[in-house]
């Protein structure tokens, strides 16, 4: 036990030593964080040493919120507190799960989120969202509206429960780098080596779960299952992975930004090894002359999709014939995707070890509708990069002919 660098100043309050990997997650300084973590590898001990920390180092009397799915996971974090946290230093209210500091009048309240219908109207400096996998998944817009006026920080601590939940969603955004997110992964190898597991006990818990497909590495890994309706498959992807080639391009695939969304080129050299990768956000004629710089003489495919016609005449005014829009259709989208999982299947290509690219790829999914197989990212993600590897795919397969301008 050793009195922590972050604990306040006005008495000596005593934490718990977290193992490096704990403190590097929890005290990461982006305002979200998101850890997908091991069972039992301390994560929750950590967000408490966190939270205890932030609020008792506050100089007025404002609420800290820990979120649970349910009233009684809530209260297991409470009684976690009450107990390693002096007596005199705390005032407890069970009736409202309140842990009020004496010194400053800062509350810590443990929120059910069963009903985050009931998290709106409140004001909250700063939250907990423990096991927010599981969380229903209006909790996070319900918590955000509470932190606008504070512009409080949030911890999201939890295991990975497949990839069709907004967590696992939430959790590719900070992984990919979203503004103000920051993404952490303790798997319990990271535990056991820090000394709070037992090597034995994950060895045998992965016998134990041998029955159940995908479980020991959700649990313990910190990775998803490969859930059904993925037209690429998990293992195929990451077979996929490969150095990159330092090699010229032979075809480019361009997928132009709308709105909130980004600019991406994919390059694949003769060999189909991803050599080129570009991800910006600029206004139109920025895109214009960056592409043309790009791209050159080499054949090129680029969406044409409403705004895109004018771009992609503009560039076919620059660069010649070796340019050719693709206008995105249902029927056109899924011989785009068929194309793009044939040559990961067959590991045709060879992709770049990217977080964006990879989170892209792992979480895209397809359903059947009535009148096709209908592609597209999880509702709030992006498809920028897949799409712009998907149009290159089809360049590169192309037989290979350069024009030049008339």
């Amino acid at each position: 036990m050793t009195t922590a660098a972050e604990a306040p100043q006005r008495f000596d309050l005593v934490l718990p030593t977290l193992y490096p990997m704990q403190r590097a997650a929890l005290y990461d300084p982006a305002r979200y964080v998101v850890i997908e973590a091991s069972t039992k590898s301390g994560k929750t001990v950590g967000a408490l040493h966190w939270i205890v920390a932030q609020s008792a180092s506050e100089q007025t009397a404002r609420d800290w919120w820990w979120i649970a799915p349910t009233y009684r996971q809530a209260g297991i974090a409470m009684r976690r507190l009450t107990r390693g946290v002096r007596a005199d230093h705390i005032i407890t209210n069970l009736s409202e799960r309140t842990v009020t500091w004496r010194h400053n009048g800062a509350r810590i309240v443990f929120v059910s989120a069963e009903d985050p219908e009931n998290m709106y109207g409140e004001e909250v400096h700063g939250s907990v969202v423990d096991e927010f996998t599981r969380c229903r998944p209006e909790t996070w817009p319900a918590l955000r509206s509470t932190l606008t006026f504070s512009r409080g920080p949030v911890r999201f601590i939890g295991n990975v429960r497949g990839r069709k939940n907004w967590g696992y969603q939430l959790a590719r955004k900070a992984e990919s780098g979203e503004p103000d997110f920051a993404y952490h992964r303790i798997t319990a190898h990271d535990a056991v080596a820090a000394g709070v597991l037992e090597a034995e006990e994950i060895e045998g818990a992965q016998r134990d779960l041998a029955a159940f497909p995908g479980m020991f590495e959700q649990l313990y890994l910190a990775e998803a299952a490969d859930d059904e309706g993925n037209p690429f498959g998990i293992e195929a992807i990451n077979a996929a992975v490969g150095p990159c080639s330092s090699d010229p391009p032979t075809a480019w695939g361009w997928d132009l930004a709308k709105s909130v969304d980004w600019t991406v080129g994919v390059g694949l050299d003769a060999g189909g090894t991803m050599c080129r990768y570009e991800r910006f956000q600029r206004p139109w004629d920025q895109t214009t002359t960056a592409i043309a710089s790009l791209v050159g003489k080499t054949p090129a495919t680029i969406d044409s999709t409403g705004v895109g016609d004018p771009i992609v005449e503009a560039l076919q005014r620059k660069l010649g014939r070796n340019v050719e829009g693709e206008h995105f259709t249902q029927s056109g989208k899924q011989k785009l995707m068929e194309g793009l999982a044939v040559a990961i299947h067959e590991r045709a290509i060879t992709l770049r070890d990217d977080p964006v690219l990879l989170n892209e790829l792992r979480s895209f999914e397809y359903e059947y509708a009535r009148n096709g197989v209908k592609y597209s990212a999880p509702s709030g993600m992006h498809d920028d990069v897949v799409m712009a590897l998907a149009l290159a795919v089809k360049r590169w397969s192309k037989p290979i002919k350069t024009w030049t301008v008339d």
